[in-house]
């Protein structure tokens, strides 16, 4: 008996068929190509990049404000808001850029990017309540950061995979004890 096509659609090609839709429709949504005041002729890369450098440099504020509001920390966090300053710096560089010396030696990072805005939320009172505060900040972006390796180029990929890393240390560091230097008296 020759096969033919049945006069209307099974229930398991309908099902395929509103499967595909939606996967299409989510993935047309979470993308910001319909976005207002996107140009979508920028690379998805450069997109990233300028985003993680926006990033970057606002947590540099969080950390600047940090320690103006609690000058006692700032011995504590200098180590940490260098290295975030050095993610700044490397996020700015492309591909084929070469990294200059003085690149983390501003207090922006040297990154040449716009100013960050001024962070809406203010310093807790407290120093261990700032440092909560920064914790949980340096703690989110991390984990926006391991969302965004999905969709990520290679190369940028590896980089946003160590800097979340780096932050996750970070949340840690600020949230822990600080350690006695060795020699220091106690």
């Amino acid at each position: 008996m020759p096969w033919t096509l049945p006069s209307r659609p099974s229930r398991r090609s309908l099902l395929a068929g509103a499967a595909g839709a939606a996967g299409a429709a989510l993935l047309t949504g979470c993308s910001d190509a319909g976005s207002p005041g996107t140009d979508t002729g920028i690379p998805l890369e450069r997109r990233m990049r300028e985003a993680a450098v926006r990033d970057s440099a606002r947590l540099l504020e969080r950390y600047d404000a940090t320690a103006a509001a609690h000058p006692a920390l700032a011995a504590r966090l200098a180590p940490l808001r260098a290295a975030v300053a050095a993610h700044t710096a490397a996020f700015s560089l492309t591909p084929s850029d070469a990294p200059s010396p003085s690149a983390s030696a501003s207090p922006s990072g040297g990154t040449g990017a716009a100013a960050p805005a001024p962070s809406a939320e203010p310093v807790p009172p407290k120093p261990a309540d700032a440092l909560t505060a920064l914790a949980d900040t340096e703690r989110s972006l991390s984990e926006a950061r391991t969302i965004d390796l999905a969709g990520a180029p290679g190369e940028l990929a590896r980089m946003l995979a160590s800097v979340a890393a780096c932050g996750a240390v970070h949340a840690y560091l600020l949230t822990s004890p600080p350690t006695p230097t060795p020699g220091a008296a106690l």
